[in-house]
């Protein structure tokens, strides 16, 4: 589809988007509800005792079944709300029972709906925010119709449901390494005013965790890094970010996830810090999001003995989200669940019980369950039952009404005219991102000068290495998007994908194409001693060509590297932040980050070979 085009909708034969006069019609109901009472309801922070008689007025109008939907936040495919992609349809009918994105706010009246690209949500700009009015126009039009809380996770780096052309900023390590709180700011602000354009209003970002443990296989460079006060800074800065810009952030794993060798999408983990580790490392970052006004925390499916013995996950522990999060942390604000179709929520307990006990646990919003109708039935059943209360969900509901009163969403919850071309992707905006990413890339090796590169005696550079899916919209594979930099800034370089395990034959193929090169570039992912990306290393640096590797996820690589001419961290793949190692490489801009994690020996992992702080520059 043409990029600006607006989506059809099959049932009317007009555009997605509503009219202006439209948009008032179908939020009149709303409006009406929450002044009934005396006075004009004007949108404003929630959780005000004026505001709250409105929504509790609105809540008490609600049927059961109503509430229970407003608890749930859903994934669901297709590019349109009412006219997807066949395929799409058939998707949605074999995971949800419905057709459409329409039809899963009318069968089920969520509160919420999330976005994946691999939902095909996400196509271009003006399709997502055409599918986003799509979605509000249908809940808006049911009676009680209430308006839906858009979320997506967009933490940028290795980890972007919306690509170009959006802005894409560094990510949380690399936005460490720059160590400007400022920067993480404005990248928060820049990237919520885009989301906003296309009518998203809950980020799942920033992550909170502090990554102590390199082998940590979930977290890593989402991780800003391994200093709690330092993470606490940059998180409270990009919460300040996103929410001026109108977006609801998220502070996520809460306890906390990085101190974990298993991912909790495939696994259960087990947390073994003490109670007081556990409040001078983990703690730290989810005080200062709070005490910065966070709207949303997102639990962990980890487990902590320390702070709950009984061996539940966090997302489903009452001592942790209410006993912790709620009495002691003092947070009054929304919690979602980490995906309820994760397997370190789902090992010890079925899929009925498991949105039953995270609402019993102290949870607000339960986030893409993998049936739907097997939780919003559980959830039903427990209310009817007595097991969980009315007044219990009210609570929940209370919270979520108060969050989209904040964001102006019981107000209009349309996509402004004209807000994606004004916003998205803007010229001012993608300056912005790459100011940002020269500041992150850290220079950790530099043998005899070698950077910069000399166009005059490197002028011919092979670039090969790991070629990890590239993120949507990006410009190619990680080596093509460096050889394309490197030769803008003067240098003739060709591209050699290896990937992240090269066969002998292709180790065999990269050695002898750099008998041709001045200097080889090499991209690493996530090296370990026995990996076949290290011995492709190791034959190049034995060719004699001056070798520079480009770590493009870890910077924990350089300990397995030892005989690199240079070595840099870029802590992602993303086409900003290879265009930022591409200008250090050549000179164009000097390196100034440094480590926010710190890299240990790879024979004595006890003693540390670069600590956290350190980075040359020239």
């Amino acid at each position: 589809m043409r990029e600006g085009a607006h989506v059809r909708d099959s049932g009317t034969g007009s555009t997605a988007r509503p009219s202006r006069r439209s948009v008032l019609t179908a939020t009149a109901g709303v409006t009406a509800a929450l002044a009934a009472g005396g006075g004009a309801y004007a949108a404003a922070p929630g959780g005000t005792p004026h505001d709250d008689r409105r929504l509790r007025a609105l809540i008490s109008r609600m049927t059961l079944e109503e509430k229970v939907g407003q608890l749930f936040v859903m994934r669901v495919y297709g590019h349109s709300a009412t006219a997807p992609d066949q395929a799409d349809i058939d998707a949605n009918l074999k995971e949800i029972g419905v057709r459409t994105a329409a039809e899963l706010v009318a069968k089920y009246r969520v509160g919420g709906i999330i976005y994946f690209a691999w939902a095909h949500n996400t196509r271009s700009p003006q399709q997502i925010a055409d599918l986003s009015d799509g979605i509000q126009k249908a809940s808006l039009g049911l009676p009680r119709g209430l308006p839906v809380l858009i979320s997506t996770d967009q933490e940028h780096g290795i980890v972007a449901r919306v690509g170009k052309p959006a802005t894409l900023f560094p990510g949380a390590m690399a936005l460490g390494a720059g160590g400007s709180r400022e920067d993480a700011r404005t990248a928060g602000r820049v990237a919520g005013a885009e989301l906003r354009a296309l009518g998203i209003r809950q980020d799942y970002a920033p992550v909170a965790d502090v990554n102590v443990n390199p082998a940590n296989p979930v977290i890593g460079v989402r991780s800003f890094g391994a200093d709690p006060e330092a993470v606490a800074g940059m998180v409270a800065a990009q919460v300040k970010g996103y929410q001026s810009a109108g977006v609801a952030a998220t502070s996520k794993h809460f306890p906390g996830h990085g101190d974990t060798a298993v991912d909790s999408h495939t696994g259960f983990p087990v947390i073994g810090h003490s109670r007081e580790l556990w409040s001078e490392l983990d703690a730290v970052p989810f005080r200062a999001a709070i005490r910065a006004g966070i709207d949303s925390i997102m639990t962990a499916h980890i487990m902590v003995p320390a702070l709950d013995p009984a061996g539940d996950p966090a997302t489903l522990s009452h001592p942790i989200l209410t006993g912790i999060l709620r009495g002691e942390l003092g947070y009054d604000g929304v919690v979602v669940t980490d995906s309820l179709g994760m397997e370190g929520v789902r090992t010890k307990y079925g899929d009925d019980r498991v949105p039953v006990l995270a609402l019993k646990a102290g949870v607000d919003q339960l986030l893409n369950p993998p049936s739907l109708d097997v939780a919003w039935n559980a959830v039903l059943t427990a209310v009817r039952g007595g097991e969980l209360t009315e007044a219990r969900l009210d609570e929940s509901i209370l919270r979520i009404l108060r969050l989209k009163s904040k964001l102006g969403l019981l107000r209009d919850a349309y996509v402004p005219d004209g807000a994606v071309e004004r916003t998205v992707g803007t010229r001012a905006h993608l300056r912005t991102a790459d100011r940002i990413a020269a500041r992150t890339t850290t220079l950790l090796v530099n043998k005899d000068g070698l950077l910069p590169l000399s166009r005059r005696t490197h002028r011919n550079v092979l670039v090969v290495g790991a070629d990890p899916a590239s993120p949507s919209g990006s410009d190619g594979p990680p080596t093509t998007v460096l050889a394309a930099a490197l030769t803008g800034l003067g240098f003739s370089a060709t591209a050699l994908s290896t990937g992240t395990a090269p066969s002998q034959a292709t180790v065999d193929k990269a050695v002898a194409a750099a008998g041709g090169a001045d200097a080889v570039v090499v991209g690493t992912y996530n090296v370990t001693a026995t990996s076949a990306q290290r011995t492709l290393v190791e034959r190049l640096v034995a060719t004699g060509v001056p070798v520079v590797a480009v770590a493009i996820r870890n910077p924990y690589d350089v300990a397995q590297l030892p005989g690199v001419g240079a070595y840099l961290a870029a802590y992602s793949w993303t086409d900003v932040e290879l265009r930022a190692a591409a200008r250090v490489i050549a000179g164009a801009v000097s390196p100034t980050g440094k480590l926010p994690v710190p890299v240990q020996r790879a024979d004595d992992p006890a003693q540390v070979l670069y600590p956290v702080g350190y980075g040359l520059s020239y």
